[in-house]
């Protein structure tokens, strides 16, 4: 069982800002995916997001949490974007959790939706 906080932690506060130079505005977009995405986990989950483990992100519950965005109307760029921030975060883990490799491939794995092209007139 592989504790999320921890990783959370490094990757928002240390990974970002000092590995990868990320500006403050994508920092403060990923922070604000992933703290929908814990809040949708802990909800469905019954748990605090406190208690939340690695393994309970999976990709039945990243699925559900995209659709559920799009639900209450996020646009289709809006649900790549938030998907985009759940992937790099799971590229970071996967160097730092060799367990979850499989998952993290899985997670990976999931395809971006489709967006209408506006065409220039």
């Amino acid at each position: 069982m592989t504790a999320l906080a921890r990783y959370l932690t490094i990757w928002l506060r240390k990974h970002l800002p000092v590995d990868r130079a990320a500006s403050p505005n994508t920092i403060d977009a990923y922070t604000q995916t992933l703290s929908l995405l814990l809040r949708f986990a802990a909800a469905r989950l019954g748990r605090s997001p406190s208690e939340l483990l690695l393994e309970d992100i999976d990709v039945a519950l990243i699925l559900a949490f995209l659709e559920d965005i799009e639900r209450r109307g996020a646009s289709v760029r809006t649900r790549n974007a938030r998907l985009a921030a759940i992937k790099a975060f799971f590229r970071f883990l996967e160097y730092r959790v060799p367990p979850a490799l499989e998952q993290i491939r899985q997670v990976q794995a999931i395809p971006r939706k489709k967006t209408d092209e506006a065409l220039v007139a």
